[in-house]
Parts: structure tokens; sequence; C-alpha cells
């Protein structure tokens, strides 16, 4: 009768309208996907969004490694379930506890069996075809088939989360950073006849709502209160107007002062889409991390949910330190100056940074981003696989604060941390590429790659040219936008608007 089942269940014994309509769920489901994915790659290209649409990309890439890794684990399960090791290797570092009557019997792979959510028993460590083969050499399986599946599973579970969560973090905290808007906007409209430009007044440094919101004075209980300041201000107006403005001048003073007019927020914005595409996939260390994390799952360490504070330590720690950023910031005002002539003009600084570099945060982010979707991902995996109530799931008593841990995390990380990141980030000694328009930044690297195959004389020359170039692209940045809105208005004449863009036109 076992054979006769057995047999039956074979796909020779099958009927063909069940493979038939199986094949064709899943094709549909397939191209469906690929479908959506190149309709929505064809709207950031019409928008001319290239940073999302590499961000996109990287999706598809993701996507690749994981049918990759899924056509290995189908093509090897069979060798890998006909490799064995000595019995009293499986005895050590299990997921879930033994009973001694089990570790001492032979039937040690059929320790128990749980219900996950879409229904259907699974074992925990059930036997396979090799298991007779390892039987007979006195050994055990190294790792079953079925195993090899409720990995292949969690591996499609992680990056599924990982790729969902980053949207979310990047869709909420897009939706913060474009209400700064409105203050980008009230500057542009904020105009000043010439005698009042001429006027200059001078303001006491202490009086400025900028130097008064983050200077707490000098001495060791100073940068006390400034840590602690920092620290508590993420959680609530992380970001105030008067922060925006300063932050804002102290951009456009160091790296285009020729051009007054230069929209912020919308660089902020490109530089932003570019990160995104980074933060979106995973690095070759992260999947490192991964096999790290899974070596840990030892039954009575409770490893996630010890593993669960580091992302909530990380983000608290990112967070304060941009906060301190801004703070430094005004203390080096608020030490130097007592009264100031006109606007309030910061310095910005790599020095305020760790380790002087500005990009390290956005490795944490997306070290953030990516432990924080590891840990939900084990959890609903797990919820699927095996039900709640498994021994692997582990105790309750765990797994609630280590859920609320990973909504705090991503809510934190997406409505504070990553805003933070996008505006003060630019407060390092360089600005980002995202500062040129696109063809501006073709024009460069194809002028560098030239310069560079031609040796160090063409570079000597070449220098000038992209200096000018940058100069240029610097000064009229923003004169297009600018022109444009005039002509709605209708005080602008489309000559002149001509030759007033001509220039960021050529560069």
């Amino acid at each position: 009768m076992a054979g006769e089942g057995g047999e039956k269940g074979n796909l020779e014994y099958t009927p063909t309208w069940v493979v038939a309509a199986v094949c064709s769920v899943i094709v549909l489901i397939s191209f469906t996907l690929e479908r959506t994915i190149f309709y929505l790659g064809k709207v950031l290209n019409r928008k001319n969004r290239k940073p999302l649409l590499e961000a996109l990309e990287k999706v598809k890439e993701e996507l690749m490694l994981l049918g990759f890794i899924s056509l290995l684990l189908s093509v090897f399960q069979g060798p890998i379930g006909h490799l064995c090791m000595p019995i009293n290797f499986n005895h050590h570092m299990l997921p879930c506890k033994k009973e001694k009557e089990e570790i001492a019997g032979t039937s040690h792979y059929q320790i128990a069996s749980f219900s996950g959510i879409l229904g259907g028993k699974r074992h925990l460590l059930s036997g396979g075809s090799g298991i007779d083969h390892c039987t007979g050499k006195g050994k055990v399986q190294l790792l079953s088939q079925e195993a090899l599946h409720v990995l292949h599973i969690f591996i499609f579970v992680l990056a599924i989360v990982h790729v969902l969560f980053s949207l979310f973090t990047i869709i909420l905290g897009g939706a913060k950073i474009h209400e700064w808007e409105r203050w980008e906007d009230s500057i542009g409209k904020d105009k000043h006849n010439a005698e009042q430009e001429r006027r200059r007044k001078f303001t006491r440094v202490l009086e400025h709502s900028f130097i008064r919101e983050h200077f707490k004075g000098t001495g060791k209980h100073s940068a006390i209160l400034s840590w602690l300041h920092s620290f508590i201000k993420q959680f609530y107006g992380s970001l105030t107007k008067s922060d925006y403005i300063t932050l804002r001048l102290g951009f456009i003073q160091m790296h285009c002062k020729g051009n007054p007019k230069f929209n912020f927020h919308k660089y902020m914005i490109r530089a932003l889409e570019e990160d995104f595409k980074r933060v979106v996939g995973i690095s070759w260390y992260l999947w490192i991390l991964v096999v790290i994390f899974l070596f840990l799952n030892v039954h009575g360490w409770n490893a996630y949910f010890w593993m669960a504070f580091i992302p909530l330590i990380l983000v608290l720690a990112v967070g304060t330190k941009l906060e301190h950023v801004i703070s430094q910031l005004a203390h080096e005002v608020a030490e130097k100056h007592t009264a100031i002539e006109g606007d309030l003009v910061i310095q910005p600084s790599d020095d305020h940074f760790w380790f002087h570099r500005p990009r390290l945060v956005l490795h944490l982010v997306h070290f953030i981003l990516f432990h924080n979707a590891f840990e939900i991902a084990v959890f609903f995996w797990i919820l699927i696989m095996f039900g709640f109530h498994s021994c692997i799931m582990g105790n309750v008593g765990y797994i609630i604060p280590r859920l609320v841990i990973g909504v705090t995390v991503q809510l934190l990380c997406s409505y504070s941390t990553l805003p933070l990141y996008a505006i003060v980030t630019q407060m390092g000694s360089s600005f980002k590429p995202a500062i040129f328009d696109e063809h501006v930044q073709e024009g460069l690297v194809e002028w560098a790659q030239n310069a560079k195959k031609k040796g160090p004389a063409s570079n000597t020359k070449g220098s000038s040219s992209a200096g000018s170039l940058a100069g240029i692209q610097l000064q009229n940045v923003g004169h297009k936008e600018l022109a444009n809105e005039e002509a709605i208005a209708g005080n602008s004449d489309p000559s002149n608007r001509h030759q007033e863009t001509a220039p960021a036109e050529l560069s």
C-alpha cells in the first residue's frame, strides 16, 4: 500500500490537467510580476527618475539572485540529502531541545511536527530519501530534503521582506521630507527690494532661533546636555524651519555661493534617491550576517531576542549623532561670535561625523534596515512553516518584545533617522554628484574617463575646463526653474529666458 501510495504521488501518476493547471498559475504569477516591474520602469524612465530606476534594477538583481539560489537548492537537494555525518554531531546546537529517549533512539529525525498557518504538518527535521543511505553507514543525514525546502522558503521571505521594508522606509521618509518643501518655497517667495538687501542688520547670536534651540553653553556639563538634548529631539520635531533654513544657507554659501536661489530641497531629494538604490540591495557581507544569525539560533540562547536590540541601539545612536551634528554647527558659531552681520552662516565640515565620513551613516542605515527586516522575516517564516506555538518560535515573552522593537525601529528609522540623514549628511566638506543635472554628471564622467586615457598632461589642461563647467552649472543650477516660474507669471521674455538658461543647457 505504501508503495502504491508513493507511486500515485509521483509525476507519472498525476493527471495531466493538474500539471497543466499548476504550471499555468505559476507562469501567470511570474509573468504578471515581470510585466509590473517592466511598466514601473517605463514610468520612472518617462518621469526621468533615473536613481529610482536604478533602485528598481537593483530589486530585479536581487530577484534574479533569489531565483539562482532557488535553482541551486533544487538541483543539489539530492546530493545534499546523501551527505552524512556522525550521529553525535546531531546532538549539539539545535534550535529545539531533544528528549533523552529521542537522542538514544534511532528515530532522531522525527522530533516533532507542527502546523503552519498555511496548513499541513511540517517536521522540524524529517527524514528524506537519503536517510536509508546514511543509516546503513551508522550515520545521519547532514540536511534532509524537508529542511532544504524550509530553508528555501526562508531565503525567499527574507528577500521579499527586506525589499518591502526598504520601500516602506523610503515612502514614509520621503513623505516627511516633502513636508519641508513649503519651507523651500517660502524662502524663494521671500523677495526683498534692493534697499532692504543692502541694509545689513546686526543680530546677537544668542538671540537667533537656531542658536537658542541648540546651544547649551560651554564646559563639560554643556556637552552632556547637548548629547541628551540630541537624543530626545530625534523623537519629536527632529528638524525645525530655522534648522532647515540655516543648514540650507550653510550648504549654499560653501558649495554654490553664486546661486542663492539654488533649490536645496530638490537636490536633497535627488541625493536621497541616489542613496536608496544602495539601501534596497542585499550586499555580500549582509548574507554573511544571515549565516551567522542562523548559526546562533540555538535552543536556550534566545539569540534572536538579544539581536533585536542591535538595530534599536544603532538607530538611536545614529539619530542622536545626526542631531548632535546640528548642535555642533550651532556651537561653533556661538563660541566664535557674539553678534553677526546679516544672516547666520554655519561652516559644514566632515569633522563633525564619525571617522570624518558622512557616508558611514548610509552603511549604518542599510545595516539597520536589513537587520530589522531579518528579525521580522524570521518571525513570519516560522509562523508560516511551523506555527506560532512551535518550539522553534520560542517563548511568547521573547516574541512580543521582538515584534515591538521591530515596529519601533522601522517607524523611527523611516520618520526620523532617514529624513535627518538626508539633510545632515549634506553638511560635510563636499557635495554629492546629485548637485548637478543628469546630463552634466554624464559630461563630467566622460571627461574624467577621456582625461584618464590621455594621461597626466591632458588632466592638467582639462581640469580648468571641467572646473569651469562645474562652476557654470553651480551658478545656473536653478535659473531654468526660476525662468519657468517667471514665464508662468507672465513676467519673463522668451528670448531673455533662452539667453539666461543657455549656459545651463550647454553645460
